[in-house]
């Protein structure tokens, strides 16, 4: 059975950071052309991210790299401010971003923590910042690696699996797990309008796996469960609320839907769940440009006269999830509280790992 799975280079080279800048791969054009958006501050940082430069996990890395670059600011002294200040209003413009997903807020706190240190004793901000923004990526990178393999024991071999838009490493990571044990499975991916990220970004993802991969448009699962050709479905989540309630892209509650009156079991994936969201109602759904909707590869596909509706993301309700699998295990949607009493995950960089930055 395979041991060495290759990593996709969507998350191999996703964000690097260099002495004069942050680069950005542009996943909007990706994989017809791969071009880095470079970003020399904080500002061009955060609106690479709004600009849906990068996705899913991407903000996390952004956003360290953002930290990054505000600690270089507020130690070279030409801010204008103190360098709490410097610092603060980084994290403040960074978690403003993308209010959604809560990676941006655990990577910006996370540097800020390790920051006190330094600004309490005039130490130099940036090889501490540079160093947390090391272990926020690496710490995600493991931690995906154990939901992985907590997931993956409930996919058999055989098994056609379909996943919706780009759910990053958690996805990646779940196959890779597969096909370790030597399960042999299929994968169906959403085309995930209107970036079709799952065409672009998650179908050459698991090629580049070796993984036997299709794609179907948005309105085609229901369909493909009724005749029985597809085993299970498994999503990223952007947060899971601790009642059990999954956030994710927009489409994800209709797929969890057919999935529920077809008896196909429905897998979250996520590291944790969100301690600080009790509830679905805790959390602030993102409502995007609803123009962007009426385009499709820079060309209108919608009349002059047409307007659009582009809420983000949706909520599922825990009835109709099976399982969230996690970095600490599985877990019944109604029974995440038992995460924190649950053994943590050893996050330890094995030999040959490399760290992201």
């Amino acid at each position: 059975m395979p041991t060495d799975v290759p990593t996709p280079s969507l998350i191999r080279d996703s964000v690097l950071v260099d002495p004069d800048a942050v680069r950005i791969l542009d996943r909007r054009r990706f994989p017809f052309s791969r071009t880095w958006v470079t970003c020399r501050t904080v500002e061009e940082v955060a609106v690479a991210i709004e600009e849906m430069v990068t996705q899913s996990s991407g903000p996390l890395f952004a956003a360290a790299g953002g930290m990054v670059l505000a600690a270089r600011v507020a130690d070279g002294g030409a801010a204008g401010g103190s360098r709490e200040a410097v610092l603060a209003e980084a994290a403040r413009r960074l978690r403003a971003t993308r209010p959604t997903n809560n990676g941006i807020r655990e990577a910006v706190s996370a540097i800020l923590e390790a920051a006190a240190a330094p600004l309490e004793s005039g130490d130099a901000l940036v090889p501490v910042v540079e160093e947390a923004a090391r272990a926020v990526g690496d710490r995600y990178l493991q931690r995906s690696r154990r939901l992985g393999e907590h997931a993956a024991a409930l996919l058999s071999d055989g098994d056609t699996v379909l996943t919706h838009c780009w759910g990053e490493s958690y996805v990646t990571e779940t196959v890779a797990a597969c096909l370790r044990a030597g399960k042999r499975i299929s994968m169906i991916c959403t085309e995930t309008r209107p970036y079709l990220q799952g065409a672009r970004l998650t179908a050459e993802s698991l090629a580049e796996m070796g993984v036997e991969v299709s794609v179907v448009t948005d309105g085609m699962p229901a369909h493909l469960m009724s005749r029985g050709d597809i085993s299970a479905l498994i999503t990223a989540a952007d947060r899971v609320t601790m009642d059990g309630h999954v956030v994710n892209k927009i489409g994800t509650l209709q797929l969890a839907l057919a999935a529920h009156a077809f008896d196909v079991p429905y897998t979250a994936l996520v590291q944790a769940p969100d301690e600080h969201a009790p509830d679905a109602a805790s959390v602030p759904l993102e409502d995007r440009d609803g123009d962007e909707v009426l385009f499709l590869s820079g060309q209108r596909t919608a009349s002059e006269r047409a307007v659009g509706i582009y809420p983000a993301f949706d909520v599922t309700p825990p009835r109709f999830i099976s399982a969230i699998a996690t970095d600490r295990g599985r877990f019944a949607p109604r029974d995440l509280r038992s995460y924190a009493s649950a053994p943590a995950a050893d996050l330890t960089l094995k030999a040959g790992e490399r760290s992201w930055m």
